[in-house]
């Protein structure tokens, strides 16, 4: 028994609540308890799919499955059957919650590193407010708005204002006819 693999007791809980495939042409169906170890080993390492060891299959296949399963809800529902069982037991304090904030990145500007920000991003005060009106935010948030923690609801450019389309009076005096 390898580490982020099931054990025979642990795979008896468990084999009877995944899906069976129904495929009856093409590939033979790859081992369920291969795959969910894969999976364990990904979730359990924060590995890379590529990384996945060889010995639990293509990557690419286990992967497949963990999608699969995830969309269906299938491997919630196995965390909801195995919580019921070790609730029954009494193995679980509902009033204890730990977070592991050690996978828990923080942003570079966190650090006091500058935000990235493109070039090509425009900065002025009424992009901003523009943006801040696209997005549906009052007009008074728009001080405390920069353009890095917008996020662009389109990809079309801002319309110009109607004061900007007006043409603009020269200061010569326009002589009588």
């Amino acid at each position: 028994m390898r580490r982020h693999e099931l054990t025979d007791e642990q795979w008896a809980l468990v084999e009877p609540h995944l899906p069976r495939s129904t495929a009856r042409t093409g590939r033979p169906e790859s081992d369920r308890r291969t795959q969910l170890n894969g999976i364990f080993w990904i979730l359990g390492t924060g590995a890379p799919w590529r990384d996945l060891p060889e010995r639990f299959g293509p990557w690419q296949t286990v992967y497949d499955h963990f999608c699969k399963w995830r969309k269906r809800g299938i491997i919630a529902r196995l965390v909801e059957i195995l919580q019921v069982k070790l609730d029954e037991k009494g193995l679980i304090d509902w009033e204890l919650w730990c977070v592991d904030g050690a996978v828990v990145r923080a942003a570079r500007a966190a650090g006091g590193a500058d935000k990235k920000v493109s070039p090509c991003t425009p900065t002025s005060l009424w992009t901003t407010r523009w943006a801040a009106a696209e997005a549906g935010l009052d007009r008074s948030s728009t001080l405390l708005l920069t353009v890095g923690e917008l996020r662009w609801p389109s990809r079309s450019a801002p319309a110009k204002s109607a004061s900007a389309r007006l043409p603009k009076r020269s200061s010569s005096r326009r002589s009588r006819v």
